[in-house]
C-alpha cells in the first residue's frame, strides 16, 4: 500500500539540503537498527549533490556506521566512470567520496568503457539489485525537472511503459545524454520511503502538477512513484510557490 504525498516546504535550497541531510541520517541510523545495512537509492542534479556537502556538515553523522550502507542510483547517465556529467561522478565530488563507504557496496551502473551497450548496463544493473538488494530499498531519493520526469523516465517517453523489470535502457532522451539506465516505476516505487528534492522556481509547475489530484504519470512522471510507508515532497519556497495555499 503506498503512502499519500506529504509536502514540507524550506524557506531555501541551503535549509532544503541541510533538513534532507539530518532525515538521511537519521533514516540510515533507524535501517541500521532494523536491518543491519542502510539501503539508499540516490539521485543526480543540484539538490541530489548539495545534500552531500551537507551530510559532511551534519553533526549527527557520526552516528551512521558509512561502511554497512548500500549506495545505489534511480538512474544514470550512459557516459564512461568519471565523466563530470555522471550521476555518481557529481555525487562524489559533492562530499560522498568522504564518507568512508565500503567501495564494494557502492553499485554504479556500467557506461561504454565497461559494457557493449545500454541494454547490457540495464541488465547488469538489474543483476546486482537482485544479487546485493534487500527486496526494498530504504530511502529513494529523487529530484524533479521542470517537465516533471524523475530518475530518467521523462514525459511520454517509452521507457515509462516497461513493466516486470528493473531497470530500462533510455534512448533518445529529451535532454542530454541522450542515452541512459534508469530504474523503472516499479523499482523506485519498492521503497519504505520516496523523498522528491525540489528547489527553484523553475520547478514550481512541475511540483503543482505532480501534486494535483488525478495526476497522470504518463504526462507527469513524478505523480507515479510513491513509498510504501511515505512519500515526502521536501521543496524550497519557490518550487512550492504554485501550490495551493
Amino acid at each position: 500500500m503506498s503512502a499519500e504525498p506529504q509536502v514540507v516546504v524550506h524557506p531555501g535550497k541551503q535549509q532544503l539540503a541541510d533538513a534532507v541531510a539530518a532525515r538521511l541520517v537519521a533514516a540510515a541510523v533507524d535501517a541500521q537498527a532494523r536491518g543491519g545495512r542502510a539501503q539508499l537509492v540516490l539521485t543526480g542534479g543540484s539538490m541530489g549533490s548539495a545534500v552531500w556537502g551537507s551530510v559532511l556538515q551534519t553533526p549527527g553523522r557520526s552516528s551512521v556506521d558509512w561502511s554497512r550502507v548500500d549506495l545505489w542510483w534511480g538512474d544514470e547517465r550512459y557516459l564512461p566512470a568519471g565523466d563530470g556529467e555522471r550521476n555518481d561522478t557529481q555525487n562524489d565530488e559533492a562530499g560522498l567520496s568522504s564518507l568512508g563507504l565500503d567501495p564494494q557496496r557502492v553499485f554504479r551502473v556500467a557506461g561504454p568503457d565497461a559494457s557493449d551497450s545500454a541494454e547490457a548496463s540495464a541488465a547488469s544493473y538489474a543483476q546486482t539489485v537482485r544479487e546485493h538488494g534487500q527486496g526494498s530499498f530504504d530511502v529513494v531519493l529523487l529530484g524533479v525537472g521542470p517537465d516533471g520526469h524523475v530518475a530518467s523516465l521523462f514525459p511520454h517517453h517509452p521507457a515509462q511503459r516497461t513493466e516486470g523489470a528493473i531497470t530500462v535502457a533510455v534512448h533518445d532522451s529529451p535532454k542530454p545524454p541522450p542515452d541512459r539506465v534508469s530504474l523503472t516505476f516499479e523499482a523506485l516505487a519498492r521503497a519504505r520511503e520516496v523523498w522528491f528534492l525540489v528547489a527553484g522556481d523553475d520547478k514550481g509547475e512541475a511540483v503543482a502538477a505532480a501534486l494535483a489530484p488525478g495526476a497522470d504519470r504518463w504526462d507527469v512522471p513524478a505523480s507515479g512513484v510513491r513509498g510504501e510507508e511515505a512519500t515526502r515532497w521536501l521543496v524550497d519556497e519557490a518550487a512550492a510557490s504554485r501550490l495551493p495555499r
